[in-house]
């Protein structure tokens, strides 16, 4: 398969994950590439961004120049407030994930597997430092668990796997993949290609090197 294809870019892929957000819906957004989702979540979503360092009713990233070094999400990245905003104790915050209050977590990962694990918090590099943050807790707290990513690391190698060779987040936790290349339904049935940009099923077979059921 050719990377030249017409793969969707960063903020294309968070309007296509944007979209499958149901309107009401209470949501966090992982550190990273997911965050973009709340620069393009339609005006009547009515959905609710929960961050983990403590808040409810995030608005979209701080424009350049009008940033509150006080007011960030849980990657320290200024952020905005909505009407109806309000702040509260981290603990609280995770006592939101852990008893299933939040209903869509959308989460960066380095791999998924065909069945939904997720590994998303240490690349296994000798001396890294561990920082899984909030991740475990809402991979396995959230109501429905997506991943967001590329599909190919930036030297080709697959980000969606048959096993998981790095260490794990959560077992079985995510249940849909977004990439720039392709949407995935994953779980215990395998994967099964939902969506494709610029590309065809047979190439991603062979750049993943899996056999992939097909959206009926």
């Amino acid at each position: 398969m050719s990377p030249a294809t017409a793969a969707l870019t960063k903020r294309q892929l968070a309007a296509r994950v944007a979209a499958d957000i149901p309107r009401g819906a209470y949501v966090n957004l992982g550190i990273g590439l997911p965050t973009l989702v709340a620069d393009l979540l339609p005006a009547d979503a009515d959905v609710t961004l929960h961050t983990e360092n403590g808040m409810l009713g995030m608005g979209p990233a701080a424009a350049p120049g009008r940033a509150d070094p006080d007011l960030v999400n849980a990657g320290k990245t200024p952020v905005t407030e909505l009407p109806g905003a309000s702040y509260f104790h981290q603990a609280d915050s995770f006592a939101m994930m852990r008893g299933g209050h939040i209903d869509v977590c959308v989460l960066g990962a380095f791999e998924v597997s065909t069945r939904g694990d997720l590994a998303n918090w240490s690349t296994g590099e000798p001396g890294a430092v561990p920082a899984v943050g909030g991740a475990m807790d809402l991979a396995v707290g959230a109501r429905r668990t997506v991943v967001m990513m590329t599909l190919l690391t930036k030297d080709g190698r697959p980000k969606l796997v048959e096993t998981c060779a790095l260490p794990l987040t959560g077992v079985r936790c995510v249940s849909r993949i977004y990439t720039d290349l392709a949407v995935f339904d994953v779980g215990p049935t395998g994967a099964r290609l939902v969506e494709t940009f610029g590309t065809t099923a047979a190439e991603l077979e062979d750049a993943l090197g899996l056999r992939l059921r097909r959206a009926e």
